[in-house]
């Protein structure tokens, strides 16, 4: 029984991961993939039920998972995202979920046939989204900053009030239906949901005080604070059962907040980040391939589908439609946001805790929850998975461009070849600090941004979307490094690069390792110096056609021209870097430094 647990869960973690990767590479969405991953290990093949093997372990395992996935989410809100649309959010996540609660238990009642009370008990725990399955979808469509910002705090902020409006739902029914409980009962409810708002305030304001203090040591802040989260949460549950996510989300929040004052728990994000991508893949999987074939074959019921089909085509646009009246969203962010509303984790595993109170309350109808739950998540999925991008790109609401280049720093160097890649069609973006030095970047028509982009709120200041390589030309070497290493989550390993500043005598490049010359830019001979001097005394970039395959070494090229990168047929850009040699394909554009304008290689 130990091994085939153990099996069990290193099978589901594997293959998390690796849905996680296949869906990153044919561009599908990650949910998808991992629904697919779980179905056929599950019910459709039935290698593994999860459920059955873990046996007790099951549910306080994703209880716990989905506790840490929220408090990331809401860790990660900055009420700085939503400058200009905090109207927007605040009626979509009061009086937009009010109106989906009562459109999808009307829905369910009429369409699903279910009787009133369960109604109304699934239909509060249906307004959920939340940020299992908005943010993997964010990261592929590329949305624009205000409209990503109002899916992503919709998704966060109404996934533990879907849990409550339905456990508020079922307390009243018990007092309407059971003649031995009286309305005070509800006080119960109401002091449970205030305690868990305390509870996680009041850790989350502890945990900000003793790093803020240096009560805690560095190497031991990440799992420090992850131990207060799972505290935070079963003392929530132990409270009041479905109140733990709500403790754990205010925990989230306050430490979010406090972010600002106290840098190093900034730090801690990624790390939780990190935990968080991998608990989704793995309780994604777990939820699925623990259903049974009866299940998945009363999603194809007329009156489930039926259901579903009403709650994305009726239910979702009317709720945001109506709470948005004479708001600051555009009619196009308003078509997008009432078409988004993937459900996923905390739908499934809730919906599986009513049906089992409710069967026990005597309520037959509720077997049908979890068919009804999983046809919702599996449907919405699908449909939001394959339709963000596309819808988002014909309402102009994502990047429609190649991907463009960030230049950190404004020089002779810097300018021209950001004048280069826009005349190549590449979006390009030059920021520095100083007005002066961008004048000549803004003379040319290139896009520039005044500020410090290690300032937190340049993220807010302009849209670095449709940007996914950054290179630091500073003349500051320590500066570079430090631009890179900071961006390096947002951008990846690969597409960070820095321009040495040191000239070659200077910097011995024999010991640098080969990691780190893939991502220090151009050749031993083309620091930071150099290259501006050259672009002063009257040297070219020039583009150059390569009707050949070939693998180039940077000492077959004529004298005085340096390679500086690659531009692919498909649009994207290559750098040269310190490594000795790069390969050019047929159709391919070499761009160079040379002193010769007509000179060719």
């Amino acid at each position: 029984m130990e091994q085939a647990a153990l099996i069990i869960i290193t099978v589901i973690l594997a293959l998390g991961i690796f849905s996680q990767w296949l869906a990153w590479r044919i561009q599908w969405p990650s949910i998808v993939i991992m629904s697919i991953a779980g179905l056929l290990i599950g019910p459709v093949l039935g290698l593994i039920n999860p459920k059955e093997a873990l046996g007790e372990l099951y549910s306080p395992m994703i209880s716990l998972a989905v506790a840490i996935i929220l408090f990331e989410g809401s860790s990660s809100l900055d009420i700085r995202e939503i400058k200009g649309i905090s109207k927007s959010v605040f009626r979509i996540v009061t009086g937009g979920a009010f109106l989906a609660w009562v459109g999808g238990s009307l829905a369910a009642h009429f369409i699903a046939g279910l009787n009133l009370e369960i109604s109304f008990i699934i239909g509060g725990l249906f307004v959920v989204t939340g940020p299992t399955v908005i943010i993997p979808l964010l990261r592929q469509a590329k949305l624009k900053p205000r409209t990503a910002a109002v899916l992503k705090w919709e998704g966060i902020i109404v996934d533990p009030a879907g849990p409550l409006l339905a456990l508020f739902a079922y307390q009243v029914i018990k007092v309407m239906t059971n003649e031995n409980i009286h309305y005070h009962h509800l006080w119960t409810f109401f002091i449970g949901a205030l305690i868990a708002v305390l509870l996680g305030y009041v850790i989350g304001f502890a945990v900000s005080i003793m790093v803020g203090k240096g009560l805690i040591p560095e190497y031991l802040k990440s799992p420090i604070i992850l131990s207060f989260v799972l505290i935070c949460f079963t003392v929530g549950e132990v409270v009041m059962h479905e109140t733990g996510m709500l403790a754990v989300t205010v925990m989230g929040l306050t430490l979010g907040r406090t972010k600002k004052y106290v840098s190093s728990i900034g730090s801690i994000s990624h790390f939780v980040e990190n935990i968080s991508v991998l608990l989704t893949s793995t309780i994604f999987i777990l939820l699925t391939s623990s259903l049974t074939r009866e299940i998945l074959t009363d999603v194809l019921e007329l009156p489930i589908i039926g259901f579903v089909l009403v709650m994305l085509f009726l239910v979702r646009p009317l709720s945001i439609w109506i709470s948005t009246i004479g708001t600051e969203l555009t009619i196009a962010e308003k078509l997008l946001i009432g078409w988004i509303a993937p459900r996923g984790i905390v739908a499934l595993t809730v919906s599986g805790y009513f049906a089992s109170i409710l069967l026990e309350d005597g309520y037959e109808e509720a077997g049908i929850l979890i068919a009804l739950t999983f046809a919702l998540v599996i449907i919405t999925v699908c449909a939001h998975g394959f339709t963000i991008g596309p819808i988002a790109k014909r309402l102009s609401l994502a990047s429609t461009e190649s991907p463009g280049i960030l230049i950190v720093g404004a020089s002779s160097f810097s300018v021209a070849l950001a004048d280069q890649i826009k005349q190549m069609g590449i979006p390009v973006i030059i920021i520095d600090s100083s007005g002066d030095r961008l004048c000549s970047a803004e003379m040319k028509g290139i896009r520039t941004h005044k500020g410090e982009i290690l300032a937190e709120h340049t993220q807010y200041d302009i849209d670095l979307t449709q940007y996914e390589t950054l290179l630091a030309m500073t003349g500051d070497a320590a500066y570079n490094a430090l631009v890179c290493q900071s961006h390096i989550p947002e951008f990846g390993y690969q597409n960070t690069f820095a321009l040495p500043v040191k000239p070659n005598n200077q910097l011995n490049h024999e010991e640098l390792p080969i990691a780190l010359k893939a991502h220090l830019l151009f050749g031993e001979d083309s620091p930071f110096t150099e290259l501006n001097r050259k672009i002063n005394i009257g040297y070219y970039l020039k583009s150059i056609k390569i009707n050949k395959k070939d693998k180039i070494q940077k000492d077959m090229l004529p004298e005085g021209v340096t390679p500086l990168f690659i531009k692919k047929k498909n649009d994207i850009l290559t750098f040269v870097t310190m490594k000795k040699g790069f390969s050019i394909d047929e159709g391919d554009q070499l761009v160079v430094l040379s002193k010769d304008k007509e000179k060719t290689v």
